[in-house]
C-alpha cells in the first residue's frame, strides 16, 4: 500500500504527538517542545493546515502550518513547523512529500507565502530562501527562510504564534 498524505483527523492526535516526540528526540538543535507546539496550535484553533503521512493505516509523519504576523501588515502568510517523520522512516522522501503537500495546501487556500526555521539545504529545493527583508528575532538569519506564493515579498519582522513559546 502506498504512503498517503491526508488531512489529520481527531483520531490522529495521539499518533501525531508520538511521531513528533520520536522525530525530535535525538535532534541536538531541537527544543524538544515540538509536540507541545502542535498541541497548543490545535487547542487555539490555529492549525491552518495539518497533514499526516500514513503507511498501511499508521501515521509516520506530520506537518503543521499556522498563520504568522508580519510587522508590515502583510496578510496571508503562514509558518511551517514542526514537520516530523518517524526516525526509522526518515530519508525515504516522506518529509519531502509532506512539504510538497503542505505547499499545495497553502496554494489552495490562497496563501501569500510561508516562512520557516530550518536547514537551508533541505528547504531550498522547495523554493525557500533567505529573504533579507524578513526578520525573525533571535534566529540566525541563514536558518530563517521564506517562499513567496503570490503577490510581493513583505518586509518586516515575522512573529510566529505564541504556541511556539510553549514549553509543556
Amino acid at each position: 500500500m502506498p504512503i498517503k498524505i491526508r488531512i489529520e483527523t481527531p483520531a490522529d492526535v495521539a499518533a501525531i504527538d508520538a511521531v513528533t516526540v520520536a522525530a525530535f528526540l535525538d535532534t541536538p538543535h531541537a527544543a524538544h517542545t515540538e509536540q507541545f507546539i502542535v498541541k497548543a496550535l490545535r487547542g487555539a484553533g490555529k492549525l491552518a493546515v495539518s497533514l499526516v503521512a500514513e503507511d498501511a493505516g499508521t501515521v509516520i509523519g506530520h506537518v503543521a502550518l499556522s498563520p504568522v504576523v508580519i510587522s508590515d501588515g502583510s496578510q496571508g502568510w503562514y509558518g511551517l513547523g514542526p514537520i516530523s517523520v518517524l526516525p526509522d522512516r526518515q530519508r525515504q522522501e516522506i518529509g519531502s512529500r509532506l512539504m510538497l503537500a503542505a505547499l499545495d495546501a497553502l496554494r489552495e487556500i490562497g496563501a501569500a507565502g510561508c516562512a520557516l526555521v530550518g536547514d537551508p539545504h533541505f528547504y531550498a529545493r522547495f523554493g525557500f530562501r533567505l529573504e533579507s527583508a524578513l526578520i525573525l528575532p533571535e534566529v540566525p538569519p541563514e536558518y530563517f527562510q521564506a517562499i513567496l506564493l503570490r503577490g510581493q515579498m513583505p518586509a518586516g519582522t515575522v512573529a510566529f504564534d505564541p504556541a511556539f513559546s510553549t514549553t509543556a
